[in-house]
């Protein structure tokens, strides 16, 4: 078994229930995408670029879907959170009825569209 399958099967619920549901839309989704065990937490890579992670937040009670391309992002921008982080932004779920699937396909959609694009954006 993979690390990070591993680490999501090992979360207590709601975490796990919302982790593997993430993890079947978003492999079902992005085939392409290869789950990987960097940083401590779940991430997925596309053509070995950073793609989305996954990270349950067991002290605040939730598990943030982060993109690295967030600057470029322009869907459902009201949905996602930066909470104090300078690039980061992600869509924040605190039980498995929160997900709406087509905010986050349409965004994961979106993040990979812009997956060439670097960290920033520059002007």
């Amino acid at each position: 078994m993979k690390p990070a399958e591993e680490f999501i099967l090992n979360q207590p619920e709601p975490f796990k229930s919302i982790l593997l549901h993430l993890q079947i839309l978003i492999e079902s989704s992005f085939i392409e995408a290869k789950l990987q065990f960097k940083w401590r937490l779940p991430f997925y890579s596309i053509d070995n670029k950073p793609f989305c992670y996954l990270n349950p937040s067991k002290k605040k009670g939730f598990v943030d879907v982060g993109f690295w391309v967030s600057a470029h992002l322009t869907k459902y921008n009201e949905h996602l959170i930066s909470d104090g982080r300078k690039v980061v932004k992600s869509l924040r779920y605190f039980t498995l009825e929160d997900i709406n699937e087509e905010i986050l396909i349409a965004v994961l959609s979106e993040a990979h569209q812009l997956r060439d694009k670097g960290f920033y954006k520059r002007k």
